[in-house]
């Protein structure tokens, strides 16, 4: 037994904010609130950033980041893991607080949700830390309000997202989990809403998910052409990728600038990998997977 002048350590978890992508994004229209309309399949990658915390008694939400991408990060109050964590003590009432660290691995401003990710990690962990009970309703609504790719980000599985991210549902598609995935970023950032803002404004169809076929042949990232106007290195990072062997898909994820890969086998990726670092030493490379569930 410890001796009892001796303060129990307190228990450290971690979540994985897991990458997000988008196998597909069709953008309807955009709707009376501002917000547009979506027609997404969201798959995420087997990595990403972390999110470690302890429980405290003081009531206090504290943060550090480090990781490779930390820098670019403010620990401010409008950081989305910190607005997670007080947005769920507040509705919870919680009197417990909590020490978070967020290791940030992947790019700011990057297209594979991030921030997003972050912050429905961030619930994720505050839900095993202070051991509560929220219904997944609840827990989704708290997500939305921290923005429209949170309430995905939570279940980090593969789903259809409609709307502005507020309708999901589940959504398996044949030989697409597991696949190996690469994912390359060119060093630029992107502000979403500008992509957004320059989208052409038509409406080339809905998304038909029913197999990879159809998400190879048919689907879109009907924002790529807005983000290569911004961020012309875009379209470098496309073609890069689109010559590799036993290459199934390659396709840019969200508003950029990050573009994903999708390859036959782990040895083709680990060669595009290869090849592709060798070509641009500056930009940012990741081997992983799509998760499966």
């Amino acid at each position: 037994m410890p001796h009892p002048d001796v303060e129990a350590e307190a228990e450290t978890l971690a979540e994985t904010a897991y990458a997000k992508v988008n196998v597909a994004l069709h953008v309807r229209r955009r709707r009376d609130d501002g917000y547009h309309a979506l027609e997404s399949l969201f798959a995420f990658a087997e990595d990403g950033d972390r999110i470690a915390g302890e429980a405290t008694d003081d009531g206090a939400i504290d943060l550090i980041i480090d990781g490779p991408f930390g820098a670019a990060l403010d620990a401010g109050p409008d950081n989305l893991v910190l607005r997670a964590a007080r947005g769920l003590q507040a509705y919870l009432g919680e009197q417990r607080g909590a020490a978070i660290r967020l290791t940030k691995a992947l790019p700011v401003a990057s297209g594979i949700g991030g921030g997003s990710a972050d912050a429905a990690a961030t619930l994720r962990l505050l839900v095993r830390l202070w051991d509560v009970r929220i219904d997944a309703g609840e827990l989704a609504a708290l997500a939305l309000d921290l923005g429209s790719d949170v309430p995905a980000c939570v279940g980090s599985v593969t789903q259809l997202v409609m709307g502005r991210g507020e309708t999901l549902a589940r959504h398996p598609v044949a030989g697409l989990e597991g696949l190996p995935m690469l994912l390359v970023n060119p060093g630029v950032a992107v502000s979403t809403a500008r992509v957004f803002s320059a989208w052409d404004g038509l409406d080339r169809g809905a998304l038909v998910a029913d197999s990879l076929d159809s998400l190879t042949r048919y689907g879109r990232n009907d924002l790529e052409g807005a983000a290569i106007a911004i961020a012309p290195v875009v379209a470098e990072v496309l073609d890069a990728l689109k010559e590799r062997e036993a290459l199934l898909l390659a396709r840019m994820s969200g508003s950029g600038a990050t573009c994903f890969a999708l390859f036959e086998t782990a040895a083709a990726r680990a060669v595009a990998a290869r090849s592709v670092k060798a070509e641009r030493p500056d930009w940012w490379i990741m081997e992983t997977r799509i998760r499966r569930a």
